[in-house]
C-alpha cells in the first residue's frame, strides 16, 4: 500500500505582529488544498527589509506561537530565526525538505503583491520546482494585474502558480503598529493573546522603554 503524501503549507512573513488576516488566509488555504498542516515561519533577516526596523525574532516568534496554538493544524518554525546572515526562501525550503520524508509536498503561501516581485527572488526557478506557490489575494488588489503576472511567470518557468481569493480582511501589520503608537484600538484585529503580549512588553510604542526579554 502506498504511503500517504503529506501536504504542508509554508507561510512565511515577518509577523510584526501576526494578525487575524494571516490566520484567516492560512486556514482558508489549508482547507482548499486539504493540507495536513500549515507551518508559520517568522522571517529571520529577509533581503528586502531593514532588520533594524523589525521587532526582535524572539518577540515575533512568541506572538506567532500564541496566535496559532489553538489550531491543531498550525505549527511554528524557528528555522529562519536560528540562522545568521540574510535568510532566503530557497534555503528555507531546502532545509525543510531535508527534514521531511520524500513523500512530502510543500505549498508556499504568499501575498499576491509578493508574486509581482517573485522574479527578483534568489534561485526562483529552482524554488518553483521545489514547491507549489499559492498567492492569496487581498481586498483592493487589482486581480487583472496579478493574473497577468502569474501567466507570465507560468510561461517563463513552466510551473503552475495558484491564486486564491480569501475572505475580505483588510488588515495589515503596519496599520496595527501605527494604531498602537497613536493609541487607537487594535481589538479584534489580532488575537487577544497577542494583544495582551504586546501590551505586556510595550511593543510598538515610541519613546517607551521596552522589555527586550
Amino acid at each position: 500500500m502506498s504511503e500517504h503524501i503529506k501536504k504542508y503549507g509554508i507561510m512565511g512573513g515577518t509577523f510584526d505582529p501576526i494578525h487575524v488576516g494571516h490566520l484567516v488566509i492560512a486556514e482558508e488555504i489549508r482547507w482548499k488544498f486539504n493540507l495536513d498542516k500549515v507551518i508559520f515561519v517568522p522571517a529571520g533577516n529577509p533581503p528586502h527589509k531593514d532588520i533594524s526596523k523589525i521587532t526582535s525574532g524572539e518577540h515575533r516568534y512568541r506572538m506567532t506561537l500564541l496566535a496559532t496554538i489553538s489550531n491543531p493544524y498550525f505549527d511554528v518554525s524557528t528555522i529562519e530565526l536560528e540562522k545568521q546572515g540574510i535568510t532566503y526562501t530557497i534555503d528555507t525550503i531546502k532545509e525543510l525538505k531535508s527534514l521531511c520524508k520524500n513523500n512530502t509536498e510543500f505549498y508556499f503561501i504568499t501575498g499576491a503583491d509578493s508574486i509581482l516581485e517573485l522574479s527578483t527572488w534568489k534561485d526562483v526557478d529552482q524554488l518553483l520546482s521545489m514547491c507549489n506557490f499559492v498567492a492569496a489575494t487581498r481586498p483592493g488588489f487589482q486581480l487583472s494585474k496579478i493574473e497577468t503576472k502569474v501567466k507570465e511567470l507560468e510561461s517563463k518557468y513552466n510551473k503552475c502558480i495558484y491564486t486564491v481569493s480569501t475572505p475580505a480582511l483588510q488588515i495589515s501589520s503596519t496599520d496595527i503598529r501605527n494604531r498602537i503608537r497613536e493609541g487607537r484600538p487594535v481589538k479584534y484585529l489580532l488575537p487577544e493573546s497577542v494583544e495582551a503580549y504586546i501590551k505586556k512588553h510595550k511593543l510598538y510604542l515610541d519613546n517607551v522603554e521596552k522589555d527586550c526579554l
